[in-house]
């Protein structure tokens, strides 16, 4: 109502006293007989108070179309840096898409006019180089899986206790050298009862294995904090030493850390690594509060119960019954369920660790890893890392638990772990690359009987990039088991990704476009959004193309087959000109 008011108002506004005289005049038609003509002058109403500031716009004007188009753009472009940039690639994809859609569809044609070709020409390049840097990089740009945590499928559980255990599980204590407290009761003995069952036992054998390739670490920084040795089974009950394990809960690593705590003891958690996963680092937090929690509780058993459940709950605990004493505290079922097993778990696992042949346990610990340790400097793909030192990519993540990427952070402080003796091969090879191009160029070796051609269009570039990259002649024959160089992104000087329009001719097949361009089938599907490989006649696609231009090869055998005139010898110039020969 008051909308409607104000724009009869405003309609007014210039010229107020007809608008009235045009109400009086209807009146006096009304009533002609029973009201006199009455002249009277009405004053001008005040709809302006020079007094009170103007009206400010509160979105910024826009002078035309066109410049609303290119302020929507910028945005949409901005928005997607921002989220590639924070590692947010979906929503980033979807910035890009919008910024290019509402281009292509505006009806305004991009070459027309220089600023919306220089804008048009700047999305596409940086959305084209960002997508080989990432969105076609598959799992590089994705997590790494974790594994379940063991934790969670015991410390929920009970189990029988059997008899026959307790004589043999108190006498093996009794000959067993221990730095920490080993109680034998029916609540450990019901767990040393599941770890002997087939599904126990299988949990028990792969933390044993495990450990022997974590053990020599494990025991020097425990010794380096100044805590107990026994506290290694701490990370069998947790992870089985897995570095890559998750909990339901959330918590990861080899010593089972939420997030808050991890950065508590300065455990990094970014986009590129996990540093909860980190053997060693983790090791240093988990016994550096394992420490706190005994300077607070002054017992080891409730340390390790703070420890799984929090200082908070284990204080309350204490408070409400008066006792600071795990079994008791256990017996009055003030603790949670799985803190309640998480000790006996520990203490059963220390029992069997220690004396496992006892128990009938059987498990061949695996040898340390030796390694070496280089500072890259700047982020770089480890499947480049993989191929300079002829290794495969899953050996470098299992030395290399804490990346979460298959790309290093761009951090010069971080250390990268190399298997023994491949530094120095590392360093020497790297350094024909640039450091810029680490996240995005490869190296590849040479198959018997691979082309230039097949090479370059696997990884989607030139040619003419691989032959320049490693200085070779275009026509040069490739020897099988050469390493080449292979240039993923193109430098601005060189071949451009340009985005061109194709109409669907009679006779086009869908995989028919895609190889004439030189481009993927499904980044044809992508940029399209088609759901199927089928095009109709006059259908419109969007390709992402080097120069804006088809395949010469495709050109050449269409021309050849169809008119057939070209002389040998100008077949042979031709061969010998095109990139997809050698």
């Amino acid at each position: 109502m008051w909308v409607s008011a104000l724009l009869l108002l405003v309609a007014g506004f210039g010229n107020p006293r007809p608008a009235i005289a045009s109400a009086a005049s209807h009146s006096d038609k009304t009533n002609k007989k029973s009201l006199p003509a009455v002249t009277q002058e009405i004053p001008v109403l005040p709809l302006y108070n020079p007094a009170h500031r103007n009206m400010i716009w509160l979105t910024t004007p826009v002078t035309d179309a066109r410049q609303m188009l290119i302020h929507r753009v910028e945005e949409k472009f901005a928005s997607g840096e921002h989220n590639y940039k924070a590692g947010h690639l979906e929503a980033a994809r979807r910035d890009f898409d919008d910024a290019v859609d509402w281009m292509l569809q505006s009806g305004y044609d991009p070459n027309s006019d220089p600023q919306l070709s220089e804008l048009f020409h700047r999305v596409v390049d940086t959305v084209y180089t960002y997508e080989l840097q990432a969105f076609r990089a598959g799992d590089g740009f994705n997590e790494a899986p974790a594994v379940p945590a063991p934790i969670d499928e015991v410390a929920e559980m009970t189990f029988p206790v059997e008899p026959r255990l307790k004589a043999r599980a108190e006498e093996a204590a009794k000959n067993i050298s221990h730095d920490l407290p080993l109680t034998v009761n029916d609540e450990v003995l019901s767990f040393l009862n599941f770890f002997q069952t087939p599904r126990g036992r299988a949990i028990v054998e792969t933390g044993l294995r495990r450990a022997g390739r974590y053990r020599g670490m494990i025991a020097r920084v425990l010794s380096e904090e100044g805590v107990p040795q026994d506290l290694i089974y701490l990370a069998q009950a947790e992870s089985a030493f897995q570095p890559t394990a998750l909990s339901r809960a959330g918590a990861r690593g080899m010593w089972q850390f939420v997030a808050y705590r991890g950065q508590e003891y300065g455990l990094r958690h970014t986009w590129w690594l996990d540093e909860r996963q980190d053997p060693e680092k983790a090791t240093h937090a988990a016994a550096q509060h394992l420490r706190d929690l005994y300077k607070m509780f002054g017992d080891w058993y409730l340390a390790m119960a703070a420890y799984n459940c929090g200082p908070g709950n284990v204080q309350k605990a204490i408070e409400r019954t008066g006792y600071a004493d795990f079994w008791e505290l256990y017996r009055r079922n003030v603790l949670p369920r799985e803190t309640k097993n998480y000790v006996p778990i520990i203490l059963a696992l220390t029992l069997i660790a220690k004396d496992a042949p006892h128990y009938g346990i059987q498990a061949e610990p695996e040898s340390p890893v030796a390694t070496d340790m280089v500072k890259p400097g700047r982020a770089i793909d480890l499947r480049l890392v993989a191929e300079t030192i002829d290794v495969d990519v899953e050996t470098l993540r299992t030395l290399n638990p804490s990346l979460l990427r298959l790309a290093t952070p761009d951090d010069p402080a971080f250390e990268l772990r190399l298997p023994l003796g491949s530094a120095p091969r590392f360093s020497a090879e790297i350094a024909d690359i640039p450091p810029d191009k680490w996240v995005s160029w490869r190296r590849h070796r040479v198959a018997a009987g691979e082309t230039l051609t097949a090479i370059a269009k696997k990884y989607r570039v030139t040619p003419k990039a691989i032959a320049d990259a490693n200085n070779l002649e275009s026509a040069t024959a490739l020897n099988s088991g050469e390493k080449l160089i292979i240039p993923a992104i193109q430098p601005a000087a060189e071949n451009k990704r340009r985005m061109v329009s194709y109409r669907v001719r009679k006779g086009d097949t869908f995989l028919g476009i895609a190889d004439r361009f030189s481009v993927e089938s499904e980044d044809l599907l992508k940029w399209n959004r088609l759901k199927s490989k089928r095009v109709r006649r006059g259908m419109v696609l969007r390709i992402y193309t080097l120069d804006g231009t088809q395949e010469r090869s495709a050109v050449h055998a269409r021309v050849k087959s169809r008119k057939k005139l070209a002389r040998p010898a100008a077949v042979a110039q031709t061969r010998a000109a095109s990139p997809t020969r050698n």
